[in-house]
């Protein structure tokens, strides 16, 4: 079984995306798990996750919304893979109001 974190971090202002709401699904789309990001704009999920095709969807609007910033993505949700073996899956997420880029830390 793997685990699964998450690190948001605001490009356009160089810091961490802290308040950021995050949902984690699978494959089906059922809600498994979900957080707010912290100070250091990371957020952890408990469910123990199996091998099999993932979500994180961050509300990122909402987000742009509550600091009085204008954003062109009301979300933006990252599907994974999670394979047999692994223990850990980071997914990072850069963020500003209209760009976005991920990739999987560690």
């Amino acid at each position: 079984m793997s685990t699964c974190s998450t690190h948001v971090l605001d490009a356009a202002r160089g810091r961490p995306a802290s308040g950021v709401f995050v949902t984690l699904s699978d494959a089906d789309g059922n809600q498994i798990g979900a957080a707010t990001t912290d100070v250091g704009g990371r957020a952890r999920f408990d469910p123990d996750l199996g091998p099999g095709v993932y979500e994180l969807t961050f509300a990122t609007g909402q987000w742009f919304e509550e600091q009085d910033r204008e954003t062109w993505y009301p979300v933006v949700t990252l599907p994974f893979t999670v394979v047999e073996g692994e223990t850990h899956y980071h997914v990072a997420l850069l963020l500003s109001p209209f760009a976005y880029t991920t990739y999987r830390g560690s």
